[in-house]
C-alpha cells in the first residue's frame, strides 16, 4: 500500500499481491532484457516489468494451486458483455489465438500473470477500460507437478 499527494488530498493506493514462480520469474525477466531492444514491444515489456517488480517470488511448490502461472489455462468472463473465453498463457513464440494460446505481453496476459481465481483484473484499452474476472484456473503446471513448461 502506498500513498500519493495530489494537491491537499492523500489518496491511499492499494495493490493486490501477484505471484510469481521464481521459475517463471527468471524466464520473464530473460525475455524482457532479450527483447529489449524492440521498439515495437517497449511498452508491453515496461508493463510486464513492472507487474514482475510488484510480484511475490515464490518456489514453485509453493505457489497457490489457483494462481495464473505461465502456461496456465484459465476461465474467464468479460464483466462488461457477460461473455466467456478459456486461454493458456505463454510466451511469446507459442502465441496461437486459433488455439485460444495468448502471449504474456497480449494486454490480457500481462493482466491475469499472477493474479487468482475469483479476482477481477482491468486494464486500459484504446475503447476504455476492461475488465474480467478469473473464473478459474483449469490447469496449473505447478500444481500438477510439471515444474519446468
Amino acid at each position: 500500500m502506498r500513498r500519493r499527494r495530489t494537491g491537499k488530498l492523500c489518496v491511499l493506493m492499494t495493490q493486490r499481491v501477484i505471484y510469481a514462480t521464481k521459475y517463471d520469474f527468471d524466464r520473464l525477466t530473460e525475455l524482457i532484457k532479450s527483447r529489449a531492444h524492440h521498439a515495437k514491444d517497449a511498452d508491453r515489456l515496461q508493463q510486464l516489468g513492472a507487474e514482475l517488480g510488484r510480484a511475490s517470488i515464490v518456489w514453485p511448490v509453493d505457489v497457490p494451486a489457483d494462481v495464473v502461472t505461465m502456461n496456465s489455462r484459465v476461465r474467464l468472463t468479460d464483466l462488461d458483455d457477460g461473455g466467456e473465453v478459456t486461454y493458456t498463457l505463454v510466451f511469446p513464440d507459442d502465441a496461437n489465438i486459433d488455439e485460444n494460446k495468448i502471449s504474456v505481453l497480449a494486454p490480457i496476459g500481462t493482466a491475469i500473470l499472477g493474479y487468482r481465481a475469483g479476482e477481477t483484473v482491468q486494464w486500459e484499452v484504446p475503447a476504455g477500460t476492461r475488465r474480467l474476472r478469473i473464473d478459474g484456473v483449469l490447469y496449473q503446471p505447478e500444481a500438477a507437478g510439471h515444474f519446468h513448461l
